[in-house]
């Protein structure tokens, strides 16, 4: 399901916000100002961003270009939420990277529209059905995972953990990271529980599994070079 966060200081729209895109089958996470918001995006990335440009703390444009310059959330779909309404601000803000943009105050229905038009367009609701590197395929269909043309058993835990690794190949991803993205947002479990799945990935994977790269300290990433 597709994760949205909403960046807005003003409760009354805030709460319009989450109620309407809760209503329509969306995960919501609402943060008044730049700084919880960021902190929130180092531990999952969400699906779409619905950003304010008046926040206390930072412009919504300066926050839009941090997100762009970022190889983890660059591509992430952002729609800036605006009493401005004039044609610069609005020129203004695509120029930075942003996706689209609504001018307060704004209907439910156009907000829902716009938001499910961006992640139509960016695929970001829509869990790829087969993914595919370095002699690895996962079927999302049939929840099979195939290592040269044979078939892996995998348990649920590492059939997720594999499956954000192959999204996120080449990237590195911290521990916080996945283990909130597999086990659960502000997971508080043991840590070591998400060396042990790598461990066992990596075996099942056979010779493939030399292609989950450790980064001491920080997390790990999926390189289709088996070294």
């Amino acid at each position: 399901m597709s994760m949205i966060y909403i960046v807005e200081d003003d409760v009354n729209i805030s709460e319009i916000e989450s109620f309407s895109l809760k209503n329509s089958g969306y995960d919501v996470a609402v943060y008044e100002n730049a700084a919880d918001f960021e902190e929130a995006v180092r531990k999952r990335v969400p699906s779409l961003v619905l950003l304010d440009i008046m926040l206390p703390d930072e412009s919504g444009l300066v926050i839009v270009e941090k997100l762009r310059k970022d190889p983890l959330t660059k591509k992430i779909p952002i729609i800036l939420v605006t009493a401005k309404t004039t044609e610069l601000d609005k020129v203004k803000g695509l120029d930075v990277g942003a996706d689209d943009y609504i001018t307060k105050p704004f209907g439910v229905m156009e907000l829902i529209s716009r938001v499910k038009a961006l992640l139509r367009r960016s695929g970001a609701d829509q869990d790829e059905k087969c993914l595919c590197i370095g002699g690895i395929f996962l079927d999302s269909e049939r929840h099979a995972v195939y290592v040269n043309n044979k078939p892996c058993e995998l348990t649920y835990k590492e059939y997720e953990l594999l499956k954000m690794l192959i999204r996120r190949a080449g990237i590195v991803t911290s521990r916080e990271e996945i283990l909130n993205h597999v086990w659960g947002y502000a997971y508080q479990g043991e840590s070591r529980t998400l060396d042990m799945h790598i461990k066992s990935l990596r075996q099942k994977l056979g010779p493939a599994g030399a292609m989950i790269k450790t980064v001491r300290n920080v997390g790990y990433f999926l390189d289709d070079i088996i070294e």
